[in-house]
């Protein structure tokens, strides 16, 4: 596996410098030939010969880039050790260049996302992308069991995906995600080997020892300057000091966008979850410049809580 799952900054010298995809003539050659488009008679062909594949549906077929974008699902087994206890449907896509160029087999570790990968256009390849079970449609009609959202669950349904499509694409498949995508393509690699020639993390945040957080405790004390940590400290306080008047709100807009609340078991234990991941979020995409003007209890933003102006309410 230490030889297959490449850090991603390394991944395009190391696959020219090792010949990882020797032996797949369209690599050279498709580049130039993605500027033109793939005939219709072909992407006919394409489709009837997805539509063989036992377990597997195109539900639709459009345009990107000259090339045909299919969106498909397969029945996979809601347990994979017992088939029989019932299935779903698994969507993905599938952008097709040509059958014997390289496929990339990305996950995005939630719901079904198709943009274009930077593996993909290095290498002029196909692209598979699957939504991770259980999210959005993904997901049995008649109800979930979450004891069957776990990673080798999920590494089961690539591994399905994988060799479904392998009797259409038989040139080298990379596998590609980012945070939890790149998480779940680290757990297909580590449960089904086999499938794929390379794997390309970008970003797996695996922790050695998920009962230990301590790495992250010392990067909240340090993180940005004083000044900021103990504004956005004060925030997240003031949020659940006024729980009473920020509930109703929290709420309506869970009503507005469909959400529930029976996972976690009430609206106010998934609010206090929201409000204690703020300063995660918060420091996970943003820096210290993002806390001027700080935020103070008792006032608001006027255009954003990063960077913008702050009026006392």
């Amino acid at each position: 596996m230490r030889t297959k799952v490449l850090p991603s900054l390394l991944c395009a010298g190391l696959m020219a410098a090792t010949g990882l995809l020797a032996g797949s003539p369209a690599v050279a050659a498709q580049p130039a030939r993605a500027a033109g488009a793939t005939s219709a008679a072909a992407a006919a062909d394409i489709r009837e010969k997805l539509e063989k594949i036992p377990g597997l549906t195109v539900v639709s077929v459009t345009d990107k880039g000259g090339f045909p974008l299919y969106t498909l699902t397969l029945t996979q087994p809601v347990d994979h050790r017992d088939p029989g206890s019932g299935t779903f449907q698994q969507r993905l896509t599938l952008w097709h260049k040509s059958e014997t160029a390289p496929v990339v087999h990305y996950t995005g570790g939630y719901g079904l996302s198709s943009g274009t990968r930077e593996i993909t256009t290095l290498l002029g390849a196909n692209q598979v992308s699957v939504e991770h079970r259980y999210f959005n449609t993904s997901r049995p009609a008649a109800g979930v069991d979450w004891d069957d959202l776990n990673v080798w669950q999920q590494a089961s349904d690539e591994h399905a995906i994988v060799r479904a499509l392998k009797s259409l694409y038989r040139a080298k498949w990379i596998g590609t995600g980012a945070s939890k995508g790149g998480m779940t393509q680290v757990y297909h690699e580590r449960f089904y080997p086999g499938d794929l020639d390379a794997v390309v993390a970008y970003v797996a945040p695996n922790d050695a020892d998920n009962r230990d957080d301590s790495v992250y405790e010392k990067f909240f004390q340090t993180v940005g300057t004083p000044e900021c940590r103990a504004a956005l400290n004060a925030v997240q306080r003031e949020m659940l000091v006024r729980r009473d008047a920020m509930l109703p709100r929290f709420e309506a807009t869970s009503e507005e966008q469909g959400l529930t609340f029976e996972y976690l078991g009430s609206a106010d234990r998934a609010f206090e979850f929201s409000v204690l991941d703020q300063v995660w979020n918060f420091w996970q995409s943003g820096t210290y410049t993002d806390c001027r003007p700080s935020p103070t209890p008792g006032r608001r933003p006027t255009t954003s809580s990063t960077g913008g102006r702050w009026t006392t309410v």
